[in-house]
């Protein structure tokens, strides 16, 4: 890894005296509310938490995923999973679906005045019915040997990320459903052998967001860059732990 990350950066970080919009992704609000100082330590101050490594399998699904929803946007019709959910909706048609998808060139942006910040995010899906209201829609890759669901603690990060392009997409003009959808792709443990491919089972997980919490966080995440000291750690955060640990050998010699 040591070839590859730089735990030190000197771009994208967030000036106070600029007076220059900062842009600010959805997850680096979802750092800011796990981890106040993790956030502070990498859009202030350019030292960001260790990357994790990449997941090519869940990757490839989602390139796949996209494909398959994407001949039935060309064509105007309801994928089969949308049929036996019973939902009335199809893949939405937009001239921007690209840009909106590509996360590290733009994604979908809305510039926030009161923060000063471009709040940005790539999405995966977007799903509309007929009356032009849109869902959105995001995949998530697991292989789990039991029902899947988004009961999990730790699957705040999920909702939070769905309620974020809710609000990023009204802010764009659009009439958003409450309503948005995972649809989640589940290796198959049960099947005798490999045979040189892997099968999943694929569901779709309706989640009822609210977005109300978004604007408040992006404002108290601005408060947080413009302080000169270094914020308090999430009480959850394993990076600050391991950090405190360290402190705590004496003698440490790297």
């Amino acid at each position: 890894m040591s070839q590859f990350y730089n735990p030190k950066r000197s771009y994208n970080l967030f000036d106070p005296k600029s007076k220059a919009p900062h842009k600010l992704s959805r997850t680096k609000i979802d750092l800011f509310l796990n981890c106040p100082r993790c956030f502070y330590l990498d859009v202030r101050c350019g030292t960001g938490q260790p990357p994790s490594f990449p997941f090519s399998l869940n990757n490839a699904v989602d390139i796949l995923l996209k494909k398959e929803f994407d001949i039935h946007r060309a064509k105007g019709t309801k994928h089969p999973l949308m049929k036996a959910y019973g939902l009335d909706l199809i893949p939405f048609r937009h001239e921007k679906m690209e840009e909106w998808r590509d996360s590290r060139r733009r994604g979908i942006q809305y510039f926030h005045q009161k923060s000063n910040f471009i709040v940005a995010g790539g999405i995966d899906d977007v799903w509309v019915n007929p009356g032009g209201e849109i869902s959105i829609v995001d995949y998530k890759v697991t292989a789990q040997n039991k029902e899947i669901t988004l009961d999990d603690d730790w699957k705040i990060g999920y909702k939070r990320q769905m309620e974020i392009y809710q609000w990023l997409f009204r802010q764009n003009g659009f009439r958003v459903s409450d309503t948005g959808y995972f649809v989640y792709c589940n290796g198959d443990f049960d099947k005798k052998a490999f045979d040189a491919k892997l099968e999943f089972g694929v569901k779709i997980l309706p989640y009822k967001g609210s977005d109300k919490w978004v604007e408040k966080a992006i404002m108290d995440a601005r408060q947080c860059l413009t302080q000169d000291a270094i914020p308090e750690s999430g009480k959850d955060c394993d990076y600050c732990r391991y950090r405190k640990a360290l402190k705590e050998i004496k003698n440490l010699d790297y």
